[in-house]
């Protein structure tokens, strides 16, 4: 019988070993790790020395640097709690003390002081390091936590299926840039058969976004109860709004009455990007007209438009995190013309919506998301 050629099998030691190296480095990217220091290492740099002021920086030479690692050093400090702070200059101090080489010093006949530089004080200062670290991750884990619940909390306020109305279809999308967002959309059947249609984009990101939104989500439902016409709708919003915060918390805002009988849109922009109106002929119209976000001062003004969705028609509503994404820091935005290229090429309200995800997606690449992206579409079928 011949003798087997197969090739020995690793020890289980190795195998466990590759497995946890997998499991460890799942879902590391070059790119990801690149970015560390192209990008995320500045930001963070901004982010912790936003707040210290120490004068005019040196242009240039070993006094910038050490300006530079104090502020750096006094930012890290601060954005610390007392007792974490303190905890953090002890292992400063020790990794210190650990390059230090062996030094004595004799005063007289009882003073006597030695530093012995040995690895137990840079042993010591990497676990208060480690200790430190951990704090905060647990804290950022529990912030997350949170975070996941104010995310929860935001999605059951958008519409998960939009409702069927005769002669019509729609295709929508949110994407957020962090864990809560501040876009904001709706479309709300009204007992006499009309449509509400809004889409909002909140000032800021994040959190702050979200309790924008969520305020205005309920300003609109109860606008909408006492009278749906848009001054009306766009005064209680807006008096709520001014009521609510400062001149940092105000809202974009494109809301319109649609009668799916007729096709009539009467509708308001507040501070909006302009939606795009596809005719049935191909030809592609702006929604809109100059005016202030909601929440800025009050009584605002803002005018009232008629439009008139026939069959065949299609109406694109977005948010500006859609057309001013850009590929890079510095890149080229998406912009109007794309989106309006996209709207002119006609189709079912799915197959634009799905066509204008795709070219923005093509454009940024695999840059991440600096802006909450809505895309609401409508159509009227033909008859």
């Amino acid at each position: 019988m011949a003798a087997s050629t197969r090739p020995p099998r690793a020890p289980r030691a190795v195998r466990r070993l590759g497995t946890f190296v997998r499991s460890y480095t799942k879902g590391f990217s070059s790119k990801d790790f690149q970015r560390l220091f192209d990008r995320d290492a500045a930001r963070a740099y901004s982010v912790l020395t936003r707040d210290q002021d120490l004068g005019p920086e040196p242009k240039k030479g070993f006094g910038r640097f050490v300006y530079r690692a104090r502020l750096l050093f006094l930012g890290l400090s601060y954005k610390l709690s007392p007792a974490r702070r303190v905890l953090f200059a002890v292992a400063l101090v020790l990794a210190l003390v650990a390059t230090f080489p062996d030094v004595e010093w004799s005063g007289g006949e009882r003073v006597h002081f030695s530093i012995d530089g040995s690895p137990t004080f840079f042993l010591l200062s990497l676990g208060l390091l480690v200790f430190l670290l951990a704090l905060e991750l647990v804290d950022r884990v529990r912030v997350r936590d949170e975070l996941e619940v104010a995310r929860q909390l935001q999605a059951d306020l958008l519409p998960r299926d939009l409702a069927a109305v005769a002669g019509y279809r729609f295709a929508h999308s949110y994407r957020t840039a962090n864990e809560v967002g501040g876009d904001y959309y709706d479309v709300t059947p009204l007992p006499d058969g009309r449509l509400a249609l809004s889409v909002g984009d909140a000032s800021g990101h994040g959190m702050a976004a979200g309790l924008v939104m969520a305020i205005a989500n309920a300003t609109l439902k109860t606008a909408l109860d006492l009278d749906p016409a848009p001054p009306m709708v766009l005064r209680v919003m807006n008096r709520t709004l001014c009521r609510t915060g400062g001149r940092r918390t105000f809202m974009s805002l494109f809301y319109a009455l649609l009668d799916p009988e007729t096709g009539r849109l009467d509708y308001v922009c507040a501070g909006h990007p302009y939606p795009l109106l596809r005719r049935a002929d191909g030809t592609v119209e702006e929604l809109g007209c100059g005016a202030l976000p909601l929440g800025l001062r009050e009584p605002l003004e803002v005018p009232v438009f008629t439009a008139r969705l026939d069959p065949g028609d299609l109406l694109l509503l977005f948010t500006d995190g859609l057309v001013e994404a850009t590929r890079g820091e510095a890149g080229e935005a998406f912009g109007f013309e794309r989106l309006a290229a996209v709207v002119a090429a006609g189709g079912a309200p799915q197959r634009v919506h799905d066509a204008a995800l795709r070219a923005f997606d093509a454009h940024v690449g695999e840059e991440p998301l600096r802006d909450d992206l809505t895309l609401l579409v409508l159509g009227r079928l033909p008859e």
